[in-house]
C-alpha cells in the first residue's frame, strides 16, 4: 500500500510511518518546514517538503499520484491564531481531498477532534472555538468530494507508550485520555478495512484491543 500523509512530522504522523513502513508500505510524510525532513526519513518513509497553506491542487496532485490513501494529519499547532486554524485545519484538508479526487486515490482518513459537534464552552477561548469549527467545517467539506472519508476523531492525547486498549465508536463515548501510539495502531487498522468507509468514529482509552474495538465498531 502506498500512503501519502499530510502533515508527516506531527507526532501521531511520525508514530503512524514507523508502524507502516515497518510492515512494508510504502510511504511519504508532507511536511511545510524542511528542517524536519530527516525525522521522517528516520521512520523509513519518504519526505516531500511542500506547503500546504501556499500551493496548489495540481501540485499537490502531482505528489499523490499512485497513492492508495492519503491521511490528513496536519494542524496549525499550538500557538497559532484562529485564521490559522481555518487555512490549517480546514482548507488543506479540503485541499487535499480535491488533489485526491484528481490524482484518483481512493481512500481519505482525517484526524480530527471530539467535541466539534457541540458549541465550545464557555470561557474555551476564540483560537479553541476556531479550531472545533475548522475541524467541523473540513468533516463536511471533505465528505463532500469523491473521496472515500473515515474521519478519526481522538480524545485528549498523551505520549504514553500505546497499551492496545481503547474504545472506539460513533460519537458519544466517555472522554478518556488515549495514547498517539495507539492513535497510530487504530489508523493502519483503518486503513485496512474497506468497511470503515464512510464512518466517523470516536477513540479514547478503554478495555478493549484495536483489533477488538474496530470490530466492534464496525457491528454497530
Amino acid at each position: 500500500m502506498r500512503v501519502v500523509i499530510a502533515g508527516g512530522h506531527g507526532k501521531i504522523a511520525l508514530r503512524l510511518e514507523r508502524l507502516l513502513t515497518e510492515r512494508g508500505d510504502q510511504v511519504v510524510g508532507v511536511v511545510r518546514n524542511p528542517d524536519h525532513v530527516t525525522e521522517v526519513r528516520a521512520t523509513g518513509a519518504e519526505a516531500e517538503v511542500l506547503d500546504l497553506e501556499h500551493t496548489d491542487v495540481a501540485t499537490l496532485t502531482a505528489r499523490l499520484t499512485g497513492a492508495d490513501a492519503v491521511v490528513f494529519a496536519a494542524g496549525a499547532g499550538p500557538g497559532s491564531d484562529a485564521a490559522r486554524k481555518d487555512t490549517v485545519d480546514r482548507a488543506a484538508a479540503v485541499l487535499l481531498a480535491d488533489a485526491a479526487v484528481a490524482a484518483g486515490v481512493p481512500r481519505y482518513l482525517m484526524i480530527s477532534s471530539t467535541g466539534v459537534d457541540t458549541p465550545p464552552t464557555a470561557g474555551s477561548g476564540e483560537v479553541w472555538a476556531a479550531y472545533l469549527r475548522a475541524k467541523k467545517a473540513a468533516e463536511v467539506e471533505v465528505a463532500q468530494r469523491a473521496v472515500t472519508l473515515t474521519v478519526l476523531r481522538p480524545g485528549p492525547l498523551t505520549d504514553d507508550p500505546p497499551a492496545d486498549r481503547v474504545a472506539l465508536g460513533p460519537p458519544g463515548l466517555a472522554r478518556a485520555a488515549v495514547s498517539r501510539g495507539d492513535v497510530a495502531a487504530v489508523l493502519v487498522a483503518l486503513l485496512d478495512e474497506p468497511a470503515a468507509a464512510g464512518l466517523t468514529l470516536e477513540l479514547m482509552g478503554g478495555s478493549s484491543t484495536v483489533a477488538e474495538a474496530l470490530a466492534g465498531a464496525l457491528a454497530r
